[in-house]
């Protein structure tokens, strides 16, 4: 089973990961989804706060180990309109390559300016901007339960696609609850899909804009979801393979384990191999699911080990409970490889600390240019390609 991989760097690419995702060929609306055949692809998020307590900024996304990147999150309103979160960071900050010369007015800069650099740089980089996540999805349920509003929806995120230089869209919505929100989410990912393909074909020289999802990998939730309504909208699926376990339990338990314990269930709530079974036989097929990797630890404090109860999280790399891969494991705990689980964890057992640390793996990049041509962007110096 071939399945890719998403690297979860919220920050930086192997380095500060924030817990909280070719053959190219004409499309048509019955098979819009997969611009890359079944290569595979190497997919990471950036958060647009992550210019500021982190001082990370787009310049640092290893962009030539990329073959896409998630750019993290616009909101939506209640009446469809999808807006940017966060315009300083994403369109008015100067960087050191900016002139105060050029005028404000009518110009983008930002994060976005410098994401647009990096695909300039690197022609096989794609980057979708990502609509919703955990803290605004719960602002999808009015849009996407009427006609009006997710058309709105689908026009407001490809106008912003187009005017900030991206190449698709991606829909973070955790999680729809029930059969009426499931069946409305495939209703707003087919307007989205024709809104995209209609831009396509009018300023975008038919060239293929994407549409992904990030997906559940709990039971609970992606057995509600029309999986095989949803799939041929979809080029690809961002599995949320990660935080199976952490301070809301009342068990220590594996952050992103592939399989289950039959030694210790307790430990394995949930397992990633048991998701990927679940979309496969509901019509996805694996070729498009890309498996969503933390790149960082969950810790707890005063347990015995996986599957036992703990008193606390413990402190962090940048919020408790929660470290960054690159400093595990923390000096004076033990490594404990547990390949049946494909999952491992260290423990300081003077401490009585765990740490429930995340997987690693390869990948194989894809070779296709993404899009620079916006003629119908309403920023003067994108539309000119940032040039003088």
């Amino acid at each position: 089973m071939k399945v890719s991989i998403l690297l979860l760097l919220c920050l930086a690419w192997l380095v500060n990961g924030f817990p909280t995702s070719y053959n190219e060929t004409a499309l048509s609306d019955s098979q819009p989804a997969s611009d890359n055949g079944n290569g595979y692809r190497s997919v990471a998020y950036f958060v647009n706060w992550a210019i500021y307590g982190r001082n990370h900024h787009p310049q640092d996304i290893p962009a030539d180990k990329l073959t896409h990147v998630l750019y993290a999150f616009a909101n939506l309103r209640q009446d469809g309109e999808v807006f940017l979160s966060d315009t300083y960071a994403d369109l008015e900050k100067h960087y050191p390559s900016d002139s105060w010369n050029e005028a404000s007015t009518g110009n983008v800069f930002g994060c976005v300016k410098q994401i647009f650099l990096q695909k300039q740089k690197n022609r096989n980089l794609k980057v979708l901007l990502s609509i919703g996540g955990w803290n605004y999805s719960p602002n999808f349920v009015a849009p996407a339960a009427s006609d009006v509003s997710r058309k709105r929806f689908a026009k407001s995120a490809v106008q912003l696609m187009q005017d900030l230089g991206f190449d698709g869209l991606d829909v973070d919505w955790e999680y729809p609850a029930d059969e009426k929100q499931a069946n409305d989410f495939v209703l707003l990912l087919r307007e989205v899909r024709e809104e995209l393909d209609q831009y396509s074909e009018s300023h975008g020289n038919g060239k293929h804009f994407l549409l992904t999802v990030a997906s559940p990998a709990g039971p609970t939730h992606y057995s509600v979801l029309k999986l095989s309504e949803m799939d041929p909208l979809l080029d690809f699926w961002n599995l949320m393979a990660y935080d199976y376990s952490g301070s809301w339990d009342q068990l220590a338990g594996h952050n992103a384990n592939l399989h289950a314990s039959s030694s210790s269930p307790a430990s394995t709530p949930f397992n990633t191999d048991q998701a990927i079974d679940w979309y496969t036989s509901h019509g996805v097929p694996a070729h498009k699911i890309v498996l969503g990797m933390p790149l960082y630890g969950r810790a707890f404090t005063g347990t015995s080990g996986p599957g036992t109860p703990f008193t606390s999280v413990g402190e962090g790399s940048w919020e408790r409970g929660v470290w960054d891969y690159k400093v595990l494991p923390q000096p004076g705990a033990e490594v404990v490889q547990m390949l049946e689980l494909g999952a491992a964890y260290s423990y300081d057992e003077e401490k009585k600390m765990l740490f429930v640390e995340a997987l690693g793996g390869d990948h194989v990049l894809e070779r296709v240019q993404n899009q620079v041509d916006f003629p119908s962007s309403k920023y003067e110096n994108l539309r000119k390609g940032f040039t003088v």
